[in-house]
């Protein structure tokens, strides 16, 4: 798994969030291989959508649960212990902090975060060096994100020096570039920063990076829009994984060649990269597609083919690199 951002289109075709488990005696729950595939995926959303505390109550939920691998348990316990011990504010198990919530209602959930980085600086001096380093030097995981969570709310200037030097030259995955300007957005960063991704130079406006789903472009929703028309009733699960898919690309190629075609104002184009959508997903779940039947579906004439094949070559990459694209 890997967090990538938030998650959750609040448009005409809305990443469903789905429900935590709540039965608190789940010691004799056998998940079996497809169900605990399903909970990996919600557990990655959820730290996508920063819902924390949703996260430890299915962590809790799956650490009750008997027949996995011994693997499995030590990686949940280990997020688990991380998330309570970086994000306590959401761990709705402790009666101070809910206490703490009756008496400050008012508060934001961004104030409160920022409280929190703001309170471990004053107890270590060194906390912004050592978030850094989780960041920079370890292998790329859900502890690198919750890091640059944290960065985003201390107030050091040299932060922000440090994630742009960062960015700008080293080879970085994707989807941990637009984390890192997502990051730098939050510390109110502005101007034009230049970086290399794959062989493409990338120019990005720092106080345009979306934060939230609901701020890409209208054409980037209307993307996802055209495959739930095609999809959302008689091939659900395909819907599912295209959502999931479909925000991880964006923004993996934010700024880039193939990120400007998705703005273009005319349906050619969005029926062009809802066809490559499909198909990748497609091939994803059955190992195949049928392109003469998408197109058709799409819409998409052999005037705009070679249009097509470019899209879905670069979903298709980007499906196969993974962490290490």
């Amino acid at each position: 798994m890997i967090p990538t951002g938030d998650s959750g289109y609040r448009g005409g075709a809305p990443i469903k969030e789905s429900t935590t488990p709540e039965n608190e005696h789940n010691n004799n729950i056998v998940l079996f291989p497809k169900t605990l595939d399903y909970y990996q995926i919600q557990l990655t959303v959820m730290l996508e959508n920063e819902r924390y505390g949703e996260a430890m109550k299915l962590l809790h939920f799956l650490l009750q649960c008997q027949g996995q691998e011994e693997r499995h348990y030590d990686e949940w316990r280990a997020l688990l212990e991380w998330l309570q011990a970086a994000f306590p504010q959401y761990e709705e198990t402790s009666p101070a902090i809910l206490e703490e919530r009756e008496e400050e209602e008012e508060i934001s959930e961004e104030d409160m975060a920022r409280q929190h980085a703001r309170m471990k600086l004053e107890q270590d001096d060194g906390y912004a060096d050592k978030m850094l380093r989780t960041v920079m030097e370890e292998p790329l995981s859900e502890q690198t994100m919750l890091a640059l969570e944290q960065l985003a709310y201390l107030d050091l200037p040299k932060i922000d020096e440090a994630l742009t030097s960062w960015l700008k030259d080293k080879s970085l995955h994707p989807l941990l570039q637009f984390r890192v300007l997502q990051t730098l957005r939050r510390r109110g960063v502005q101007g034009m920063i230049l970086f290399t991704r794959g062989e493409e130079q990338v120019e990005v406006e720092i106080d345009t990076v979306p934060l939230r789903p609901e701020e890409f472009p209208l054409q980037i929703v209307q993307i996802l829009e055209r495959v739930a028309d095609q999809t959302e009733v008689h091939e659900p699960t395909l819907f599912y994984f295209a959502q999931e898919l479909w925000i991880q690309y964006v923004m993996a190629v934010y700024g880039t060649r193939d990120y400007v075609s998705m703005l273009e104002e005319n349906d050619s184009m969005t029926d062009i990269w809802a066809a490559a959508l499909h198909m990748t997903v497609a091939d994803s779940l059955g190992g195949s597609h049928d392109e003469e039947n998408t197109r058709s579906m799409y819409a998409v004439t052999g005037a705009m083919r070679f249009r097509l094949e470019q899209a879905y070559r670069s979903m298709k990459q980007f499906v196969s690199a993974g962490l290490d694209g």
